[in-house]
């Protein structure tokens, strides 16, 4: 990032204590805003121009829904905090409607498959994508302490839209994850002997409320990285999670050995693991819970598999045969 205003608005995010995935998409499409108005300030700019470009990726770029309105917070964002030129509430332009895709199902025998081809390092992660529902992120950012082994269960903090859950964990993924755990305590140990390690990285708020939490391995990553990291924030020396795009790449691959022809991603786990607990007679609202979906009309998409067609409707062809 060379440019020093986009310098300037990550740097007014991260002291908002916006994540840094968030911070990305924002400076991406303000970035992308400022190109397409051949460089030109966005002072010089305002509703006229947002209207424009967001028409714009619409009619040329032919983006999606939430990928359109991404690019309006980042403006919105961009006018009100930075700017101090807020928007007019009743922007015009060309909505995106795309199509909602219908989720990719594997059946049982092709998640056996998928998961039989799993590189060993990456086969937990994607069981517990799928024995669990969890996203991908959510797997990553999973730490020691969100096991519950008690009540087998997961605790999930913050998740998409800011919701907390706690979702099912197979009993047959628990030796797996105590091992797992006796890993990462084995890690915490050779770090606490560096001098220069300052702990896992925390939120703010949780840093105020647990000032030493940093250090206890229970606040640790479940799936830590293989190395120390710079804490871009603070230069403090860390452990991070794993790269999720190295689970994306281990996924794709284990597809195509397992000659499975979908387009098969991480998240066709959590699509699967949604419709094979709806197949077993599993509540929808029990299914919505586990999913974290605000909305049970987002959930009941999982049921055009088990309605065997279209709303369960019989083809007249099948009296004929």
């Amino acid at each position: 990032m060379s440019s020093p205003f986009l310098k300037h608005i990550a740097e007014q995010m991260r002291l908002k204590r916006y994540a840094k995935r968030t911070i990305q998409s924002y400076v991406y499409w303000i970035k992308a805003y400022i190109n397409v108005n051949d460089q030109r300030h966005p002072m010089n700019c305002h509703d006229v121009e947002v209207e424009q470009f967001l028409s714009y990726l619409t009619n040329k770029l032919n983006v999606a829904p939430k990928t359109q309105g991404v690019a309006l917070n980042a403006l919105v964002f961009l006018y009100r905090v930075i700017l101090l030129k807020p928007l007019t509430l009743e922007l015009n332009f060309n909505k995106s409607k795309q199509a909602t895709k219908l989720p990719v199902v594997l059946t049982q025998a092709e998640v056996s498959a998928l998961l039989s081809q799993i590189a060993n390092r990456y086969a937990l992660q994607c069981k517990l994508m799928y024995g669990s529902g969890l996203r991908l992120m959510e797997v990553v950012r999973l730490r020691v302490q969100d096991i519950d082994f008690d009540f087998y269960a997961i605790q999930i903090w913050q998740g998409k839209g800011g919701k907390n859950r706690r979702v099912t964990l197979a009993k047959e993924l628990c030796e797996s994850l105590k091992a797992q755990i006796a890993m990462v305590q084995s890690i915490y140990k050779q770090d606490e002997a560096n001098p220069n390690y300052k702990g896992v990285w925390l939120p703010y708020a949780l840093v105020r409320k647990y000032p030493r939490a940093s250090n206890n391995v229970q606040w640790h990553y479940l799936f830590p990285s293989g190395r120390l990291s710079s804490d871009p924030e603070t230069g403090c020396l860390r452990r991070h999670h794993i790269d999720e795009t190295s689970l994306r790449k281990a996924v794709k691959m284990a597809a195509y050995h397992a000659k499975i022809e979908k387009n098969v991603t991480c998240h066709t786990l959590r699509h699967s693991f949604a419709t094979h607990l709806l197949q077993r007679g599993a509540d929808i609202r029990t299914v919505q819970e586990q999913l974290g979906h605000s909305d049970i009309r987002t959930t009941q998409i999982y049921t055009h598999v088990i309605d065997n067609g279209a709303n369960g409707v019989r083809s007249p062809l099948s009296d004929l045969i």
